[in-house]
């Protein structure tokens, strides 16, 4: 049974821009603002019936473009896309917080929405009034609240500090309080947006799970999130949103798979732009000894791409030029996580067959990463340098990056790599 059906959902926004400010001054001051509202009020005291040609110039902006879903009832659905995709205003217009432009949808059921950090709650009033106040602005009766009053405080454990106004809170407190108030809420759907980015992985954990099980109960669950592995863990099926429109809706890791190409190519485009800006520069430059002229990564299935899975080798293929003969070039990767976090560097200095990389002309040089990195995105710096790596020819430092996408197996590992083990287990007599 579909528990909500939509038709043809569309939803426009006007965005005005300023005229004065749209030319040689874009971003114009708060004082180019002041100067350019007054000037306009004199304007139309002034000359009333003229045209005004300060006003302000109007773009239609859709962010979402004849959206068509049907969800059946406990279905566990993740919403996915880039921002500005309209993932934030579908929930918002099944929530009714905003009116569609067109289209219509039915909904059966009560609805528990948790769309925006502290969204009900009020500064001034204590955790402890703001879980009565937020639950009967979802839609609970003071007795629901009540009878699960212990649960709620439980749940977001912030016991000790429930009497103590909100606006002290955290913002991981706040999210604390609200998920624990509309997961106890007990609705036949509950819409989730990307709340759960704020709080802790330990809380995070703890919420995937009450979602969980709550879906078991029969109930629906809308997830947005930028959180991949917590769409996989959790939903079944999921919609993929571009630019306001469905692109792809289905099965969770072949929609995230098609979502992380979609990046890749995306990538890949740009870095192509960015390739050929470098060599039309260079024709105008003295070139170095040796210098990267490309770099591009591959997967096992030698398809050029930046998003990988876990367990699956990367390989690095660099085109790079030698311009006059040298003696024995090193060539090295060194791998960092996200935050700069350095993991470790390989080099050629173990294989003897660079030593005859040394004329000048084209080369093509091939490295290859073992598929030991966990789910996450890495940076890549590639250098080229002499034996004794005082002489660095060339350095792309971090210029490349990888994504490593995980999938429903990898529960067994925890960090940044996946190490390597075999486990054994025998009877023993005592």
């Amino acid at each position: 049974m579909n528990i909500i059906e939509i038709h043809n959902l569309s939803k426009k926004y006007v965005i005005g821009h300023d005229k004065a400010a749209s030319g040689m001054y874009k971003y114009s001051s708060l004082r180019d603002s002041i100067a350019h509202t007054c000037r306009g009020m004199v304007q139309r005291i002034r000359h009333p019936l003229s045209p005004n040609t300060e006003t302000t110039a109007l773009e239609e902006f859709w962010a979402l473009k004849d959206i068509n879903l049907e969800i059946e009832q406990g279905d566990k659905v993740g919403i996915i896309g880039r921002n500005g995709a309209g993932k934030s205003t579908l929930l918002k217009v099944l929530s009714r917080i905003t009116e569609p432009t067109s289209g219509n949808f039915t909904i059966k059921g009560r609805i528990a929405s948790l769309l925006e950090v502290g969204t009900g709650f009020h500064p001034e009033l204590s955790g402890r009034e703001n879980i009565y106040l937020n639950g009967a602005v979802l839609g609970m009766t003071r007795k629901e609240i009540k009878k699960k009053f212990d649960e709620i405080v439980d749940f977001s454990g912030v016991e000790k500090f429930l009497d103590t106004p909100v606006k002290r809170f955290s913002s991981g407190m706040y999210v604390r309080l609200a998920f624990a108030v509309a997961a106890h809420l007990d609705p036949e759907i509950l819409l989730i947006d990307e709340v759960l980015a704020v709080g802790d992985a330990e809380f995070q954990k703890k919420c995937l799970g009450k979602m969980d099980e709550v879906s078991k109960q029969g109930r629906t669950i809308l997830f947005v999130s930028h959180n991949m592995e917590a769409i996989r863990s959790l939903c079944s099926k999921t919609i993929l949103l571009s630019q306001g429109a469905v692109e792809s809706t289905g099965d969770s890791n072949e929609v995230i798979d098609k979502y992380f190409l979609n990046i890749a190519k995306n990538i890949t485009s740009k870095k192509q732009v960015e390739i050929a800006k470098i060599k039309e520069a260079q024709k105008n430059k003295p070139s170095k000894k040796i210098l990267f002229q490309d770099v591009q990564l591959f997967n096992s299935n030698e398809n050029e791409i930046s998003v990988f899975r876990v367990g699956e080798d990367i390989t690095i293929k660099t085109t790079i030029i030698i311009n006059e003969k040298i003696s024995f070039p090193v060539f090295g990767a060194i791998v960092y996580s996200e935050n700069g976090i350095y993991l470790g560097g390989i080099n050629s200095l173990s294989d003897d067959t660079f030593d005859t990389i040394t004329e000048a002309g084209c080369y093509e040089v091939e490295y290859k990463l073992r598929g030991l990195f966990l789910q996450g995105r890495y940076l890549l710096t590639l250098v080229i340098h002499d034996k004794t790596g005082k002489i660095i020819y060339d350095i792309q430092d971090r210029s490349y990056s990888f994504t490593i996408s995980g999938n429903t197996n990898t529960s067994s590992f925890s960090g940044i790599v996946k190490i390597p083990c075999n486990w054994q287990c025998k009877k023993i007599s005592l």
